[in-house]
């Protein structure tokens, strides 16, 4: 029987997303679960890549209580795309229910290690248009800065995001 974790995935002003993805495991303060990129009205290319289409499938890791997910993606025939990690207000669960809040920035890594942040003029539009404040839009940086320069460190992702892949025995 295949376990579901019910996602709540909000972005202001009012979007939300909600779904029934395959819970993988449930490690407590960590979520790994798998869905498919599903009504994306046009592709995501980073650097004249495409990286997300909808078909795509990803295994992503919930951190309650932090402040980034990671999405590890995957193309229609299971090739490894790279990693996509969205910068979040929060991440909370209730029980089966996964919440998070997206803070619009988000950065895309290659699996040559090369790295690109994302969405920046979404950030500034949000802000500029006052959906979201200026502690805000700098917690967001913040984060992201922080991200990037773990990562060139050797220092992120967190292991676990290694120890599961679309061949685990996990998600047989």
């Amino acid at each position: 029987m295949v376990r579901k974790i019910h996602l709540i995935y909000k972005r202001v002003p009012n979007r939300i997303l909600e779904r029934e993805d395959e819970l993988i495991a449930d490690l407590g303060d960590i979520i790994v679960a798998k869905s498919k990129f599903e009504g994306m009205l046009v592709p995501l290319f980073v650097n004249g890549v495409k990286v997300i289409d909808n078909g795509y499938t990803m295994i992503y890791f919930a951190f309650i209580g932090g402040n980034y997910d990671v999405l590890k993606v995957y193309d229609r025939e299971g090739n490894f795309k790279g990693l996509y990690i969205d910068i979040l207000a929060y991440t909370k669960r209730e029980g089966n229910k996964l919440e998070m809040l997206d803070l619009f920035l988000d950065i895309f890594i290659f699996p040559n290690g090369e790295t690109f942040l994302l969405d920046e003029e979404e950030l500034e539009m949000a802000l500029n248009y006052g959906l979201i404040n200026k502690e805000t839009f700098d917690f967001a940086y913040s984060k992201a800065t922080e991200i990037m320069k773990r990562f060139k460190k050797g220092e992120f992702p967190p292991d676990i995001v290694w120890k599961y892949s679309l061949s685990s025995p996990e998600n047989d």
